[in-house]
C-alpha cells in the first residue's frame, strides 16, 4: 500500500506527454497517496484517460485546464487548492517519466524531517541524457549560485522537489513570472532569498527516446532566451537584496564557527 499523507501530496503537471503520463501516474500511486495531476491544456487525449483512472482511484485527483498556460501556472492552479485544503507541502515531479517514482518516499521523508526546507533533487545522469542538456544546465546553475551567494542549490533546473506550499504560493503570487519553463529556477532562488534552506538529494534521471514514448517540449532558442531574461531579472533582484544576503551569510558563518 502506498504511504498516505494529509500534509504532503505529489503534484504532476502534464502537457501533451502522451501515454507516458499513465505509466508515470501509476508508478507515483504505487508510492504515494494522494497524487494530483494537472492536465495543462493537452490535446493528446490523455485528459479522458486520466479521468477514467481517477474515477477508479480515490488517491488520484485530476485537474484539466482548458488551455496551455505553462508548468508554473499549472502548479500554481493546484497549489492554491492544496493550501486551501490544508496541505503543507507538494512534491513536484514531471509526467514524462524522467523522474523516478521510487524516489518519492525518500524525498517526502526528508521534507517531514525538515519541514521548513526546500528538498531539491540533484540529478544523477546516465548515458540516455543528451550531452548538450547536461552541459548547458551548468551555466544556469552557476548563475543561480551567484544569485543566492552559494546557499546550496545543487541543481537549478531539475524539477523533482518538495516545496513548502505556503511560502511557494506567496512567492508565486508576488510575481507575474514563474509561469512557464522559468518556474523551477526562479522558484528555488526566490525561496532561498526568503530564507528557505535547500537540502539536496541525489536522484537518477532517465531520458526516453521517442520510440519509448519520450516527449520533450524544450525549445533551445525560445527557452534559453526565457532563461536568459529570467537570470537578468534575478540578477537585478540579487543586487537589491545583496546587503541582506551578505548579512545572513556572515551570521550563519559566525554561528558555525
Amino acid at each position: 500500500m502506498p504511504a498516505h499523507s494529509k500534509t504532503h501530496l505529489v503534484l504532476m503537471p502534464s502537457y501533451n506527454t502522451g501515454a507516458k503520463v499513465y505509466e508515470t501516474t501509476r508508478n507515483a500511486r504505487q508510492f504515494w497517496d494522494p497524487v494530483w495531476v494537472v492536465v495543462d491544456g493537452s490535446r493528446d487525449g490523455t485528459a479522458q484517460g486520466l479521468q477514467n483512472m481517477a474515477a477508479l482511484d480515490a488517491g488520484l485527483r485530476l485537474f484539466v485546464l482548458p488551455e496551455n498556460r505553462g508548468k508554473g501556472a499549472a502548479i500554481l492552479h493546484a497549489l492554491n487548492i492544496a493550501v486551501a485544503e490544508g496541505y503543507t507541502h507538494v512534491l513536484a515531479m514531471d509526467a514524462d517519466g524522467q523522474h523516478q517514482a521510487d524516489q518519492i518516499p525518500g524525498f517526502m521523508r526528508a521534507s517531514m524531517e525538515h519541514p521548513d526546507a526546500l528538498i531539491l533533487g540533484k540529478p544523477v545522469f546516465d548515458d540516455t541524457a543528451p550531452r548538450i542538456r547536461v552541459m548547458g544546465r551548468q551555466i544556469s546553475n552557476w548563475c543561480t549560485n551567484l544569485e543566492t551567494l552559494w546557499e546550496g542549490i545543487g541543481d537549478s533546473l531539475f524539477g523533482l522537489r518538495v516545496y513548502p506550499a505556503q511560502p511557494l504560493l506567496e512567492v508565486m503570487e508576488s510575481s507575474r513570472w514563474m509561469r512557464r519553463f522559468d518556474f523551477d529556477v526562479e522558484a528555488a532562488v526566490r525561496l532561498v532569498w526568503r530564507g528557505v534552506r535547500p537540502i539536496n538529494l541525489p536522484a537518477p534521471v532517465r531520458y526516453f527516446r521517442p520510440e519509448e514514448g519520450g516527449v520533450s517540449h524544450f525549445k533551445y532558442v525560445r527557452d534559453n532566451l526565457l532563461l536568459s531574461g529570467m537570470h537578468l531579472r534575478l540578477a537585478a533582484g540579487f543586487v537589491m537584496r545583496l546587503p541582506v544576503l551578505l548579512a545572513r551569510k556572515i551570521r550563519l558563518w559566525a554561528m558555525a564557527n
